[in-house]
């Protein structure tokens, strides 16, 4: 079974030794992904921002891996602060709404207090196990 690991260009891969994805036969495992623009790595003070910029990065991760967003079949979304969740559900419902993922939000400090969400999927190709 042949394994895979993509990279994003973040820096945190390198300096903390993570991929930001690995890709095991037609499971693709994608890292706790946030909402920092890796070409600028930059990041808006904006949940609702870095919501869609943590969706567009998983969204390249599993291109790489010649997947989409339609075979996830789990996310884990980990917030800082709990209650600010609610305010990416449009996002969400726009993204996953088809889709409907098994999903677990977790309440948990991030590593850089800019960070206001992190989303970690895990996907199989379609025509998969």
């Amino acid at each position: 079974m042949q394994r895979k690991l993509i990279g994003s260009g973040s820096r945190f891969e390198s300096e903390i030794a993570y991929s930001r994805a690995v890709v095991q036969g037609d499971w693709i495992f994608v890292s706790g992904t946030t909402g920092f623009d890796y070409e600028t790595m930059s990041i808006s003070e904006r949940i609702e921002e870095q919501c869609v910029q943590c969706l567009k990065n998983i969204e390249a991760a599993l291109a790489q891996a010649g997947a989409s967003l339609h075979d996830i079949v789990r996310v884990r979304y980990i917030l800082p602060d709990g209650e600010d969740f609610s305010k990416c559900w449009p996002i969400l419902r726009q993204y996953f709404g088809e889709i409907r993922p098994a999903a677990t939000m977790i309440s948990a400090r991030l590593l850089d207090p800019r960070m206001l969400i992190e989303i970690e999927v895990t996907a199989l190709r379609a025509g998969g196990a």
